[in-house]
C-alpha cells in the first residue's frame, strides 16, 4: 500500500480556474483530441459542472480502505479520481463516502466502476461520475491500494494534480504538461463565435456554408476529378 503527498498544479491560477468554470468540455473537444474519458464514465446527477485537481486513488476489486483514506485526506477543490483496476461489480463509493467528501468541500468524485446509494447521493449533491450502479459494495480489508500515484480511469492516464473538467457530457483530464492558456483561448474563441453562427442560421444560411464544409466538399470533388483524368 502506498500513500503519497497531494500534488499541486502550479499552472492553475485562480484566474485560469474561473475561466475553465465557464468553458464547456465539449468546446475544448473541438480543439483537443485526447484526455477525454470513455463515455461509460458518466455523471450520476444532472446539470453538474466539476472543475478541480485530481486526487488519485487505486483500489483492488473489493477493498475500499484507500477510498476511505483518500476522502479523509482530500482538500477543498480536489476531484477524487478512482482506478478500480478493472472491477465493474463492486461499488466503492456510496452515501457515507460522498457525505464525507462534501464535509471536506471536495469538488467531485470520478470512478472507473459503479457507485451505490444513488438516492442519497442525489440528496447530498456532490457530483459523482461512474460507470453505473451496483448494490454490491467493497469492504475494509486493508490489503492493497495507492493514493496520489499515476492511475488509469476511463481509458485515460491520470496523474496527481492534473486538471479535471467534467459535466453531463463527460470527463476531460488536462495534463499539467499542456498549455492551459492556449487551450482556453481556442475554446473561448469558439464560444464567442456561437452567437454569430446562430444568427446566420436564423437568417437562413446553411450550416455547411458557415462552417466551410461546402468548401471542403468542393475541394474533395475537385481532387476526385483530377485523379479521374
Amino acid at each position: 500500500m502506498k500513500i503519497l503527498k497531494n500534488v499541486k498544479n502550479k499552472q492553475l491560477t485562480p484566474s485560469l480556474r474561473r475561466r475553465f468554470e465557464v468553458v464547456e468540455p465539449a468546446t475544448i473537444g473541438h480543439h483537443l483530441h485526447y484526455g477525454f474519458m470513455d463515455s461509460r464514465v458518466r455523471s450520476m446527477l444532472q446539470d453538474v459542472k466539476v472543475v478541480g485537481t485530481a486526487f488519485t486513488v487505486k483500489t483492488n476489486s473489493n477493498d475500499s480502505t484507500m477510498v476511505h483514506k483518500a476522502v479523509s485526506l482530500a482538500e477543498e477543490g480536489d476531484v477524487i479520481v478512482i482506478d478500480r483496476t478493472g472491477d465493474t461489480k463492486h461499488a466503492c463509493v456510496g452515501e457515507m463516502v460522498v457525505y464525507a467528501a462534501k464535509s471536506r468541500n471536495v469538488a467531485g468524485i470520478i470512478i472507473d466502476g459503479p457507485c451505490t446509494d444513488i438516492q442519497a447521493i442525489r440528496e447530498i449533491g456532490v457530483p459523482v461520475f461512474a460507470t453505473g450502479l451496483s448494490p454490491i459494495t467493497t469492504k475494509l480489508y486493508g490489503i492493497s491500494g495507492e493514493i496520489n500515484t499515476i492511475i488509469q480511469c476511463g481509458g485515460v492516464a491520470v496523474k496527481p494534480g492534473d486538471f479535471i473538467i467534467a459535466d453531463d457530457n463527460g470527463v476531460l483530464v488536462l495534463s499539467q504538461d499542456l498549455n492551459y492558456e492556449e487551450i482556453l483561448e481556442k475554446a473561448e474563441f469558439s464560444e464567442r463565435n456561437e452567437p454569430n453562427f446562430k444568427r446566420l442560421l436564423d437568417m437562413g444560411k446553411p450550416l455547411s456554408s458557415i462552417t466551410k464544409a461546402d468548401q471542403l466538399l468542393e475541394q474533395t470533388n475537385d481532387d476526385y476529378k483530377e485523379n479521374d483524368r
